[in-house]
């Protein structure tokens, strides 16, 4: 049996975190196709916060918050006696010395230099657990992604060149000797520039190399037990949902479930592989399925929150309706701000969308309003209840005000004004 495991940046926090993937990949090493791993916990908001300082021309604190974010890695690897590895200490000064000459050299390009500044936490990870794995004897071979997934050409939430990737992958992956230790959330455009996948990306990037190879399973290592019904952060007496199908997972990754990356599901659904949700801290339990059985879909209602959003509510100046031409408008202005539209609901002279933005919040209602008369509320809550038979608010939200409910057979929607 086939198998590619995907480890999250909380799976590898500490150096007993990392002992902990270790026992979990020795268990499985006979199947293992690709091990993809995440950056170190936090350290994507750390280099994030790196990339602004860039950008602000702050290259002192830039250069000062990467030797802070250096350091950190290496308290994990001292604790994993890494240090004393020549061929380790090599590998992994050299890539951190190429992101402090990067960004001393200070060439301007948003996207790109945030892409390639970012990369860096899943190059350090895995330079780290390919390291550590060979000095426990636990073979493997460490593979850039930059050279197997090739994107279009942005360099921001860019998007697969399937045929591409696909030959790639087969052509440098198919006959090795040893598991793959590779990183999730990057890849590079057909110019060789570093691209990323968005947010959360790397679920995507196991399911990449999941399609490309036809391995039998996938499973994401993850903090909780399995696919919840809820998020145990806002709402209490969670329940495991252990098996949904495909069609389920991707109604409820669109809704915004946070266990599932949007993108995950489609490339293993195409070839029929099974995808395994479990807890790297019981890794023995059964955790979730996702498949191809749909016989237990909507036996478990399932709430998703998402506080802090945006609402915005845009009509025509002259009072003409919403037409097609209008919406493809909008949404070409969605598209360069980074909005991402979560819920939309249009009637003859209004068209309302929730959702939230990677950039400026100010720069996209000036857009919007060059042509169209723009209303919004800042910091709105936005809840879907999938699969209740009776609907009603959980208690802490109950006293907000609803302004918007949208309502289909099997899912409720509420925006709530805070």
């Amino acid at each position: 049996m086939s198998s590619i495991f995907k480890f999250g940046g909380a799976s590898i926090k500490t150096a007993k975190a990392i002992l902990n993937l270790k026992e979990i990949v020795n268990l499985h090493k006979e199947s293992l196709t690709v091990v993809v791993v995440s950056a170190i916990d936090k350290t994507t908001n750390k280099l994030e916060e790196i990339w602004k300082s860039y950008q602000n021309n702050d290259m002192d604190s830039a250069l000062n918050k990467t030797n802070k974010c250096i350091d950190f890695h290496y308290k994990i690897i001292n604790n994993l006696l890494l240090n004393k590895k020549k061929d380790f200490v090599t590998q992994f000064d050299s890539l951190s010395n190429e992101l402090k000459f990067f960004i001393s050299d200070n060439k301007k390009d948003n996207e790109l230099s945030y892409s390639k500044i970012v990369s860096y936490g899943e190059l350090w990870s895995t330079v780290i657990i390919s390291h550590y794995l060979n000095s426990q004897g636990i073979k493997n071979k460490w593979v850039d992604a930059r050279e197997l997934i090739q994107t279009e050409a942005a360099h921001v939430e860019s998007k697969i060149n399937w045929s591409s990737t696909n030959k790639l992958i087969q052509k440098k992956l198919s006959k090795n000797q040893h598991f793959i230790i590779s990183q999730g959330f990057i890849g590079a455009n057909n110019r060789g520039e570093t691209t990323t996948l968005g947010r959360e990306g790397s679920d995507f990037s196991a399911a990449i190399y999941a399609h490309c190879l036809n391995v039998q399973n996938v499973t994401i290592w993850k903090d909780v037990d399995g696919l919840l019904n809820a998020d145990p952060k806002w709402f209490k007496n969670t329940q495991i949902i252990e098996n949904i199908s495909y069609k389920e997972a991707i109604e409820l990754s669109y809704l915004g479930a946070s266990v599932i990356h949007p993108n995950t599901i489609k490339p293993l659904q195409n070839k029929k592989i099974k995808l395994y949700i479990k807890s790297f801290l019981k890794p023995l339990n059964k955790g979730s399925l996702i498949n191809e059985n749909g016989i237990s879909d909507g036996k478990i209602p399932s709430t998703i929150y998402h506080p802090n959003q945006i609402l915005i509510s845009i009509a025509t100046k002259d009072y003409s309706y919403v037409f097609e031409k209008h919406i493809s408008e909008i949404f070409a202005i969605f598209s360069k701000c980074g909005f991402k539209v979560h819920l939309m609901q249009n009637s003859a002279l209004n068209f309302s969308v929730c959702g939230s933005s990677s950039s400026s919040l100010r720069y996209l209602i000036h857009l919007l309003q060059k042509k169209y008369t723009v209303k919004y509320n800042k910091k709105v809550d936005l809840l879907s209840l999938r699969h209740f038979k009776e609907l009603s608010l959980p208690d802490f939200l109950k006293n907000k005000e609803i302004i918007l409910q949208q309502r289909s057979r099997n899912t409720v929607r509420y925006v709530l004004k805070n």
